[in-house]
């Protein structure tokens, strides 16, 4: 199983970005799936998840301004980061909890994209 991110970049404060996270290889079903980032010099923390029946969960910091969605059909979860402000700057990575075809429950990351906030 594979997860591969798109999306990241550079944008000015007050922007928007959309990441979109695509898991594929010998799925069954996806259970939870999640955007995490690690800013420089911070741990890496829980931006927002969701789990298999939409139910969302965000950090404070992101309440408001990101919402995380997900597209069972296409195994895929984006991100959509509106308003973006410099303390958002991190590599973003998503992780999936997979259950493959032979029915067990595997966590998955992704690469990481690194999402850059200019003030």
């Amino acid at each position: 199983v594979q997860l591969v991110e798109f999306g990241g970049g550079l944008v000015q404060a007050g922007g928007s970005l959309r990441l979109s996270c695509a898991a594929s290889g010998t799925i069954f079903s996806i259970n939870a799936m999640g955007w995490y980032r690690r800013a420089p010099g911070k741990e890496r923390e829980l931006v927002a998840g969701i789990n298999s029946i939409g139910t969302t969960n965000y950090a404070d910091s992101v309440k408001g301004r990101f919402t995380i969605s997900r597209d069972n059909a296409k195994n895929t979860v984006y991100l959509q980061m509106n308003s973006l402000k410099p303390e958002d700057t991190a590599v973003y990575f998503c992780n999936a909890m997979v259950v493959t075809t032979n029915w067990y429950e595997y966590e998955y990351w992704g690469q990481g994209t690194q999402v850059t906030v200019s003030s």
